[in-house]
Order: C-alpha cells, then structure tokens, then sequence
C-alpha cells in the first residue's frame, strides 16, 4: 500500500517534470530563432531594416516645455531649545 502511494506520487512528479521540460525546450527553440531575434531587434533594440523608413515623432512647433520643478528638500528637524528660544527672543 505504502509502495503504490509513493508510484503513485513519483509518477505525478515525474509527469510535471517532463512537462516542465517540454516547455523550457520551446522557450529555447523559439529564443534561439530568427523570429526572436528579429522581433528583439525591432521592439527592444530600436533596429530597422534596409528599407524601412523609422518615424520619430516630435514635439509640436508651437509647445513651450513645462519646466519641472525640483522637489523641495526635507525641513530640518527643529530641536526644543529652538522652539522656545524663538517664542521667547523672537530668534
């Protein structure tokens, strides 16, 4: 009974083991292909071919650039002689 119960299980790895190979053997075919590097070149590496005519797009003529403001830096922490110095001296 224990002996069928551990078939059982090594069988079920076993076949999720293969499985998982099969599918790694396809991610590699498909890696390795011409397709795959012609799809990477086009999409990632910004590569056209001869022939192509590549489009970059521009700003229009008559835009002013919103200027980007640089983000505040972080208040200093104030200490407590600090706090009262100021309500009693006016520092």
């Amino acid at each position: 009974l224990r002996l069928n119960s551990e078939k059982v299980q090594v069988s079920a790895q076993l076949t999720q083991l293969v499985s998982t190979q099969q599918y790694l053997q396809t991610q590699i075919a498909y890696a390795t292909s011409d397709v795959a590097v012609q799809e990477w070149a086009r999409q990632e590496g910004h590569m056209a071919l001869p022939g192509d005519i590549p489009i970059v797009p521009l700003a229009p003529v008559d835009s002013t650039p919103t200027p980007q403001t640089p983000p505040a830096p972080p208040a200093q922490p104030v200490k407590n002689w600090q706090v009262w110095d100021a309500l009693f001296f006016g520092n």
